[in-house]
């Protein structure tokens, strides 16, 4: 093997090394913050109070149950109730809009 081979073998094993480490830094750091509570992606998240009183409980199926016409008609009142919920809101390109998202003039202006 030339020199150059063992060089560049050398180079990806060192990367390799010092990526894990970095990363097990930041995990680390991550879960030690508390930061790893906040993320709301994981499974296990605690809405707040607040959200808690705005959220009514989510429909869903049993996942050891019959799939039959009762059910199937309960799935679909459920669908009626969401499809009204979200009828009146406005999907299309100015939905990111300013006014959309609430900013006021003022704030804009700052900028």
């Amino acid at each position: 093997m030339s020199k150059g081979g063992r060089n560049l073998i050398i180079l990806g094993i060192a990367s390799i090394l010092v990526t894990a480490i970095t990363c097990g830094i930041s995990l680390f750091l991550y879960n030690t913050s508390g930061d790893i509570y906040l993320d709301r992606s994981r499974p296990g998240f605690l809405p707040e109070e607040s959200e808690e009183a705005e959220t009514k409980n989510d429909f869903s199926f049993s996942e050891d149950g019959d799939l039959n016409n009762d059910a199937i008609d309960e799935y679909l009142d459920n669908l009626k109730e969401t499809r009204a919920s979200i009828k009146g809101e406005e999907f299309g390109p100015d939905v990111l809009s300013d006014k959309n998202l609430g900013i006021p003039e003022s704030e804009k202006s700052e900028e």
